[in-house]
């Protein structure tokens, strides 16, 4: 994983904007083109409360993972963290290990005790790669979503800094 560049955007776009590329379970319709750009030139993607970093092998793009702070109570937060593999990356264990990677990455890097992963019910690549990454399926969401002109019910996965492995 690194830093998003600016000849990445491309890379982000295709992978939010492109039907094609984003997978049955992340295509939502298109959506605020020019939000990652705007984003690069604020703060290069990287926030306090949040950010995105390019999933790489070498030089070669594989797809994006991201984060973002939820409040859990009134002085407590975790971070939900997201993934976007390209379609000829996926399938190769890459998304699993990013998943580790961003997990300890967020631990070593911050004090946030918990980070939460929520996928579609149906979206079993995405399930079986959060758990080989650590994760702990916490519950199932009703209705939790909207794609594709029906509510959809989701999944919680979560990791602590205490669990075995998290860091």
């Amino acid at each position: 994983m690194r830093p998003v560049r600016e000849a990445d955007l491309a890379v982000l776009e295709r992978l939010t904007q492109d039907p094609d590329s984003t997978g049955e379970f992340a295509w939502f319709g298109w959506h605020d083109p020019y939000r990652y750009r705007r984003g690069w030139a604020e703060n290069g993607l990287l926030g306090d409360d949040g950010g995105t970093l390019i999933v790489a092998r070498g030089e070669e793009r594989l797809g994006f993972v991201s984060w973002t702070s939820r409040r859990t109570g009134r002085r407590s937060y975790c971070f939900v963290m997201g993934i976007a593999m390209l379609p000829e990356t996926r399938g190769h264990g890459y998304g699993t290990e990013a998943h580790r990677l961003l997990s300890r990455y967020l631990f070593a890097h911050t004090t946030v005790h918990r980070i939460e992963a929520d996928t579609e019910v149906g979206n079993v690549a995405e399930c079986r790669a959060l758990e080989k990454a650590g994760f702990s399926r916490e519950g199932v969401m009703r209705g939790f979503g909207w794609r594709d002109g029906a509510w959809r019910d989701g999944v919680t996965y979560g990791i602590l800094r205490t669990d075995p492995g998290a860091v």
